[in-house]
C-alpha cells in the first residue's frame, strides 16, 4: 500500500529535504516578465540552500488568464516559455505552474530539474462556480504520478485538487507513498477565507500522514486579490510554516521525512483506508539525486502571524487591489470625487496608503447643498493626506443644466431627477481631468448602495475602478475606524455625521433606505446567502421591510451591470460570483408580496 515504506525502513537517518515556497505576484499575459521573476526566485531559492522550490498555479500565464487561453499564439509563448524556463532553472527541483498543450489544454504543474521537464501533474478537479469558469477552458486529467528523489517521495496537486477528501493528495500518498504533496494555488481572497483554509489542509495533512505544502499566489488582478499566505502542515496537522498576507515572500522550511514514517507506523488509517480492488495506478518517475549541497545550518520556518482583525485584513486586500490595478494597467495617478463623506473618505485614504500622496488628486464639487461641515472635513481629509485638493464648484452648471431643460421639464415637478443632475456633473467633471491628465477616476460607491441602486449611473458611478464595491455601509464605518486607530487621518465629523447624499435640502440616507444595521443583514442574507423573504424575516426582520429591499436588489441588476470593476472581499462579491439576468420577472418573496 505504501510502497516508499520499506525503502525508508532501510535508512531511517534522512536528512532534512529543504523547501521553498514562492508566493509571487505575475501579471497575466507578460510570460517573458513572470519567467524572469520565477528564475530569479529560484535562485534566491538555491541560493538559500532549497532543494525544491514551488511556485503558484499558473505562474507563467498568470491567473486567471481567461479567454487569453483561446489564442494559439499566446499558447505557443506559453510553451516556449516553460521550455526555456527549465533550461535556465539553477539546480534544484523547481514545481512550476503552466498551460500543458497537448491533445488539449490542461492546468498543468511542471516538475523541472536537469535542464528540462522530467514531469507534469496535470489538475484533477476544475472549478466552475463563484469566479472560476475552468471547465470553459481546461481539460481534467486523471492521471496520477509520484516523483522520487534519492529517499524522498513527493506529489504534485493544484489548487481544487486538495479541496476533496478522496481527491489525487489521497490515492499520491496511500498508493504512490508520497511523503511530501506540494499544492500550488492561485486561491482569491475574501475575509476570513485563510482560516477555513488552515483548518481543511491541517485536516488534508493528518488524513494522509504527509507534509503538505500549500503555496499560493499574492496580488491584484482585476477584481481578485490574492492573499499569499502559503503554509506547510506536518503529519499531525500542525503548522510548521506560514508566510505573510499580501506581500511577494519566498519562505522555506527544512522537511522531516523521518516525522512521515514514524506518524505512518503509529497510525494504520491509511494502511485501512483502502482495499487492493480500489488501488488507482500510481506512475513514478525518478528524478535525478538532489544536488549536494554545503553543510547549511538548519533554517528556522518563516511563520508569519495571522491578521486576526477582520477590518485590518479588509484594508490590506484593498490596498494591495488598487495598488496592483493602477501599477499592471499602467495607469500614473488616481482622482476621487470628495464629498467630505464616508465613502469618499474612506476611497481617498486607501488611494494614498497604496499608491503615495504624490499620485493622488482630491477634487471638491460642492452645490448649495453641501454643507459647510462636509466641505471643511474634505479640506481637512486632503491635508492630512498631504494630497492635491481642489474645489470646483458646480451650482452655476447645475443652474444652467435645469436652465437648459427647463421647457423639456415644464409640466412635471422635481424630483429625483434633478438631484441627479449633480451627480452626473461631477462625474463629467472628474472624466475631464482624467481624459486631459491620464487620471484614474476611482468611485465610491459601497456595497450596500450598489446592491438597492442607490447610485447614479453616469454620476458618482463614472470611473475606472470600484474600490469599496463590495464593502458593505457598516464595514465602511470599521474600516475608517481601523485607519484613525493611531491618528486621526479620517475627520471625526466624516465618521460621525449622519450619511447623506447632499443632493437636497436636509437630506439623510434613511430618507431612502432603512438603516444601514438593519439594510446590511438583509442583503447579506438574500445576495451572499441566497435566502428568500420568508426566511430573512424569520430572523427577527420586518417583512415589509425585506421586501422592500429584496425589489431594490432585483431592480437594480442593470445598474450594476453598468458599474466599473471594484475588488471583491466578500464571499459572493456583485458580477463574476453572482450571475443574474437583467431581464427577469422572478421575485423571491416566498409568499411575503402576496
Amino acid at each position: 500500500i505504501m510502497p516508499a515504506l520499506s525503502t525508508t525502513l532501510t535508512e531511517p537517518t534522512l536528512r532534512p529535504v529543504r523547501l521553498a515556497l514562492a508566493q509571487m505576484n505575475p501579471l497575466v499575459g507578460d510570460i517573458t516578465g513572470n519567467v524572469e521573476r520565477i528564475l530569479e526566485l529560484a535562485n534566491q531559492a538555491h541560493a538559500a540552500g532549497a532543494d525544491i522550490v514551488a511556485f503558484p498555479e499558473l505562474a507563467v500565464a498568470g491567473y486567471p488568464p481567461e479567454d487569453l487561453l483561446l489564442k494559439p499564439g499566446f499558447l505557443r509563448e506559453n510553451m516556449r516559455a516553460i521550455r526555456h524556463l527549465a533550461s535556465q532553472a539553477p539546480d534544484l527541483i523547481c514545481i512550476v505552474g503552466y498551460v500543458d498543450v497537448r491533445e488539449d489544454i490542461y492546468n498543468a504543474a511542471a516538475i523541472i530539474q536537469g535542464g528540462g521537464v522530467q514531469g507534469i501533474h496535470r489538475k484533477h478537479f476544475l472549478p466552475n462556480y463563484g469566479v472560476f469558469d475552468e471547465n470553459r477552458y481546461f481539460r481534467a486529467s486523471r492521471e496520477l504520478t509520484v516523483f522520487r528523489s534519492e529517499k524522498l517521495i513527493f506529489g504534485v496537486t493544484i489548487c481544487e485538487d486538495i479541496w476533496y477528501p478522496d481527491g489525487p493528495a489521497r490515492s499520491l500518498a496511500q498508493w504512490g507513498g508520497a511523503q511530501l504533496i506540494i499544492n500550488i494555488n492561485a486561491s482569491p481572497y475574501h475575509v476570513g477565507k485563510w482560516r477555513f483554509r488552515e483548518k481543511l489542509l491541517a485536516t488534508r495533512a493528518s488524513d494522509d500522514h504527509c507534509v503538505l505544502a500549500y503555496v499560493n499566489q499574492v496580488g491584484g488582478q482585476d477584481e481578485l486579490v490574492f492573499d499569499g499566505q502559503s503554509l506547510m502542515m506536518d503529519p499531525e496537522g500542525e503548522l510548521i510554516m506560514r508566510g505573510p498576507a499580501f506581500e511577494e515572500a519566498l519562505i522555506l522550511a527544512d522537511v522531516d521525512l523521518m516525522s512521515v514514517l514514524h506518524t505512518r507506523l503509529r497510525d494504520p488509517r491509511l494502511r485501512q483506508s483502502g482495499s487492493e480492488d480500489q488501488r488507482q495506478p500510481v506512475q513514478e518517475i525518478v528524478l535525478g539525486p538532489i544536488a549536494q549541497r554545503e553543510a547549511v545550518r538548519p533554517t528556522q520556518p518563516t511563520l508569519a502571524p495571522p491578521i486576526e482583525d477582520e477590518a485590518e485584513e479588509v484594508y490590506r486586500a484593498l490596498i494591495l487591489g488598487v495598488r496592483d490595478y493602477v501599477r499592471k494597467n499602467g495607469f500614473q495617478e488616481v482622482v476621487i470625487g470628495l464629498s467630505g463623506g464616508v465613502d469618499s473618505g474612506l476611497v481617498a485614504t486607501i488611494a494614498a496608503d497604496a499608491l503615495g500622496a504624490e499620485r493622488v488628486h482630491l477634487v471638491s464639487m460642492p452645490s448649495s447643498f453641501s454643507s459647510a461641515g462636509t466641505q471643511g472635513d474634505a479640506r481637512q481629509l486632503a491635508e492630512n493626506l498631504g494630497v492635491d485638493f481642489r474645489v470646483i464648484p458646480i451650482e452655476d452648471l447645475r443652474h444652467s443644466y435645469t436652465d437648459t431643460l427647463q421647457e423639456s421639464f415644464a409640466d412635471s415637478a422635481p424630483d429625483v431627477t434633478e438631484e441627479n443632475l449633480q451627480a452626473r456633473i461631477r462625474g463629467n467633471l472628474l472624466m475631464a481631468l482624467s481624459n486631459k491628465f491620464g487620471w484614474l477616476v476611482l468611485t465610491t460607491g459601497n456595497k450596500s448602495e450598489m446592491a438597492c441602486g442607490y447610485a447614479t449611473l453616469y454620476g458618482d458611478m463614472a470611473g475606472g475602478f470600484a474600490v469599496i464595491k463590495d464593502v458593505p455601509k457598516t464595514l465602511v464605518y470599521r474600516l475608517c475606524q481601523y485607519r484613525n486607530r493611531d491618528e486621526g487621518v479620517i475627520p471625526r465629523g466624516t465618521i460621525e455625521r449622519p450619511p447623506s447624499a447632499e443632493l437636497a435640502p436636509d437630506q439623510l440616507d434613511t430618507d431612502s433606505l432603512p438603516p444601514y444595521e438593519e439594510l446590511d443583514p438583509i442583503i447579506f442574507a438574500y445576495v451572499e446567502e441566497d435566502q428568500s423573504a420568508e426566511e430573512i424575516a424569520a430572523h427577527g426582520h420586518d417583512p415589509a421591510t425585506v421586501e422592500r429591499v429584496i425589489r431594490m436588489i432585483d431592480r437594480n441588476e442593470y445598474k450594476r451591470r453598468q458599474a466599473p470593476p471594484g475588488i471583491k472581499i466578500t464571499p459572493k462579491a456583485f458580477g463574476r460570483d453572482r450571475r443574474l439576468p437583467i431581464t427577469n420577472r422572478f421575485r423571491d418573496l416566498g409568499g411575503l408580496g402576496e
